[in-house]
């Protein structure tokens, strides 16, 4: 199980939309001189994203806690997102090739399949249906594991 600290922002009906809590490695983030990681936040700006997650243990706004998500979906996401997309790029353009035998349409035809293959994922992995249970969009939920505090108190 892949982990992360987060903070609640908002609460409703099982599910709860998360902040990722800013974590450095080594604690120099801020000062003149470092790993670089500092300077490129200041000129990109380190924003926070938020995501849902099931609430499995009924957090509420404000709870420090820590979210997961299964390592096998993780890497199977990342793998669908990589090969999808270039396999679609691939076919398209080979396609093309074939039925064309013109630049211009090879390249346009490797763009519309690299998108296609892009729509192809987000909707394999976001859009087949609702987070209820049973969906197959149901595995790729972030789950609320238990409260930051606990994991202190353990270690």
């Amino acid at each position: 199980m892949i982990e992360e600290h987060a903070v609640v922002i908002r609460c409703k009906q099982g599910v709860a939309e998360l902040e990722i809590e800013r974590r450095t490695a080594c604690g120099i983030c801020g000062q003149r001189r470092g790993c670089g990681n500092a300077t490129w936040g200041k000129m990109l700006g380190h924003k926070s994203h938020t995501f849902l997650a099931e609430n499995t243990i009924n957090a509420q706004v404000g709870d420090s806690v820590v979210v997961g998500i299964d390592e096998r979906v993780a890497l199977r996401s990342v793998f669908l997102l990589y090969v999808i997309p270039l396999l679609s790029l691939i076919f398209f353009s080979v396609m093309t090739e074939l039925l064309f035998n013109n630049q211009l349409y090879v390249m346009l035809a490797a763009i519309l399949g690299l998108c296609i293959g892009f729509v192809w994922v987000k909707w394999h992995l976001v859009g087949r249906g609702s987070s209820a249970v049973g969906s197959g969009a149901y595995q790729y939920q972030a789950v609320v594991l238990r409260h930051a505090d606990d994991v202190d108190n353990d270690e």
